[in-house]
């Protein structure tokens, strides 16, 4: 497999220049356009993305209530609606930008992390139309595609600069990271049990929150935000607690396992306006628990001499607009207090939740640079973010670390 920048090019400032990256691609003598696949967990996504940073087609096709019964997702059906949607989704984005398959110029497909039957369907039709269409191949990694989405999405005035902050919320992932060049990540801090994605999920289903088209976690945010004052609820709604303080490490087992207590506890007594008070009680847990990290992390890094000026926050549960607020405020505050501002970036919702586009994306520079995999590649389903250049067997630490949170895996 070919690295995923060539050696030549890691030190030039095409890598270590926000400005430079997004412009070395723009600025190429023709437009690339890449197909992008993904597969990781339960959305079966195409997207068509141009090395101009234009988004011609983007397809995802959800399957929450395929899994609802389950209470999670389930890995057969999941992969069963993959092999069933995978095409479909293929059609469509192929259609929406209004080009043949000759048209594109390569197809990535994400190599990992995520759940290994989910993984396989991408990859394989990945696989099948380069060798088909005879089309060049790249595997990507899925957490890389979120933290780099931002160069995809902002304005060229506007992008992040090395070195920056990223936050990366996912269903399967709680990474708080130091970003010093597009494919150079320092984790600060991680999860040690669930992550806040499956968190709310959880948290959801035992307060037993209305169904909603984009999954448990957006139906407990839009029950949150329904007109009701927290002084209203303030006998109800007590502060939960916050594990790990002064630990650079997440911990999202514990505030569920609060709410579900207090639901015991309450037994027939829950009501609608109990329920708020919890799910308020959750929202507040959860964004205090990220908060205290990213203050922390501000000034480890303010200790090292680093000029941080961005924090992005990408990842599924990015698009939840409460913990934007929250984070922006926390921002804001740090800011005035050392008078070194640092602002929040935030993908479109649409962008920071599972999809093909920023996988497109995320493999650009390496289909410029002619940086291939062969058709023989295979998946990385527990490949850690700081080993993206590394071979597989790097990955056998990061699998043992995680074998005993079997849940974040699994989502």
């Amino acid at each position: 497999m070919g690295q995923l920048f060539p050696r030549s090019l890691r030190n030039t400032p095409l890598f270590f220049s926000s400005r430079h990256f997004s412009n070395s691609l723009s600025n190429c003598r023709r437009s690339y356009t890449i197909l992008g696949l993904e597969s990781s967990a339960d959305d079966s996504c195409a997207a068509i993305v141009t090395s101009s940073r234009k988004i011609k087609a983007n397809i995802v096709i959800r399957q929450d209530a395929e899994h609802q019964q389950y209470g999670g997702i389930h890995p057969y059906v999941a992969v069963q609606s993959h092999q069933r949607n995978m095409p479909i989704a293929v059609k469509r984005a192929l259609a929406e930008a209004q080009c043949s398959v000759h048209d594109i110029d390569g197809i990535a497909f994400t190599r990992g992390p995520g759940m290994p039957g989910c993984l396989t369907v991408a990859a394989t039709t990945a696989k099948a139309l380069a060798a088909a269409l005879g089309k060049p191949l790249v595997g990507v990694h899925h957490m890389h595609a979120h933290a780099l989405t931002p160069f995809l999405s902002q304005p060229e005035d506007d992008l992040p600069a090395y070195p920056f902050l990223t936050l990366l919320l996912t269903g399967g992932h709680t990474l708080l990271l130091l970003a010093t060049s597009p494919n150079s990540y320092e984790i600060l801090a991680e999860s040690i049990d669930s992550t806040i994605g499956f968190a709310y999920d959880r948290a959801s289903r035992a307060l037993a929150m209305p169904p909603h088209p984009k999954g448990p976690g957006a139906s407990l945010e839009a029950f949150c935000a329904q007109p009701a004052d927290d002084s209203e609820l303030q006998d109800l709604m007590q502060p939960l607690g916050v594990p790990l303080h002064n630990r650079m490490a997440f911990s999202y087992a514990g505030i569920v396992a609060q709410i579900i207590l207090r639901i015991k506890e309450l037994g027939d007594s829950l009501n609608d306006q109990t329920k708020l008070a919890l799910a308020r009680a959750f929202q507040n847990a959860a964004a205090r628990h990220l908060e205290e990290k990213l203050l922390m992390a501000i000034m480890s890094c303010r200790k090292r001499n680093l000029d941080i000026k961005h924090m992005v926050m990408s990842g599924g549960v990015a698009s939840n607009m409460f913990l934007r607020n929250r984070l922006r405020s926390c921002l804001e505050a740090a800011s005035l207090a050392s008078q070194s501002p640092i602002k929040l970036i935030c993908p479109p919702p649409a962008l920071c939740t599972d999809n093909a586009a920023m996988i497109a994306w995320a493999s650009m520079t390496r289909f410029l640079t002619q940086d291939y995999d062969d058709l023989t590649v295979s998946l990385r389903p527990t490949w850690t973010l700081t080993n993206l250049t590394q071979p597989e067997t790097e990955d056998k630490a990061w699998k043992g670390r995680r074998a005993r949170h079997p849940e974040v895996d699994a989502v």
